[in-house]
């Protein structure tokens, strides 16, 4: 039986107009005065910290703890002006599924697996009302890696549910192969779902336990065993 569910944030829980990217964009020319860049970077499935390192690179930035900060408070800051500005909202058949897991007769603890900064990740799920439906999350503060991001996200749920959380106890939810594959790092299942940038042919090559063009396809009673 399923003891936790981690969602990915951007296409998997939400749509944001793009304004993280548009944020990650000001902020670099703004504090490092670097106008081109972003457009080469993949952001689907990455953690802020390896693109920012990218960037950083790509200018001759030196990846120091003080860039990063800098950085990192100058993109909170222009994400916080810009998302108000931006459409957007929960992916189709998230606000269902999401109620239909806490409905289950043992629900799920719920929580985030995201490669967003937690401050980041904060400013878009409040902006649409959902950063306090997640009552734990591993984020990319923790690591520059998603799959210690994975296992730092099913240790927390594990210390809530009160005991270590195995594998095949943990789902995690996610829209690129990227996610998939930190899943299978720390022994997960994995619902894949088409929402973000990867089609249902690119996920199904990484062979998820369940595959859906979205959540409306899903029954949660279904996945959680």
């Amino acid at each position: 039986m399923i003891r936790i569910v981690l969602f990915d944030i951007d296409g998997t829980l939400l749509h944001t107009g793009g304004a993280g990217i548009k944020a990650f964009a000001k902020a670099f020319a703004t504090e490092f005065g670097a106008h081109d860049g972003t457009e080469r970077l993949k952001f689907a499935g990455r953690t802020d910290i390896s693109l920012v390192r990218e960037f950083f690179g790509l200018h001759g930035i030196v990846p120091t703890q003080a860039h990063f900060d800098r950085f990192f408070d100058a993109y909170v800051h222009w994400l916080k002006q810009i998302i108000v500005q931006s459409s957007g909202g929960a992916c189709v058949g998230v606000p269902e599924f999401y109620h239909a897991l806490r409905s289950t007769p043992n629900p799920p603890l719920i929580g985030l697996l995201t490669g967003n900064i937690k401050r980041g990740a904060e400013v878009k799920l409040g902006h649409y009302g959902w950063w306090e439906k997640f009552a734990f999350g591993g984020f990319a503060d923790d690591s520059e890696q998603r799959a210690e991001i994975a296992a730092v996200a099913q240790r927390r749920g594990g210390e809530l549910f009160g005991r270590p959380v195995t594998g095949d106890e943990t789902l995690v939810i996610g829209d690129t192969p990227l996610d998939i594959a930190c899943a299978r790092a720390i022994g997960a299942k994995v619902l894949a779902v088409a929402t973000g940038g990867a089609t249902l042919d690119e996920l199904k090559s990484h062979d998820p336990d369940w595959l859906v063009k979205d959540l409306t396809e899903c029954v949660a009673s279904e996945v959680l065993g």
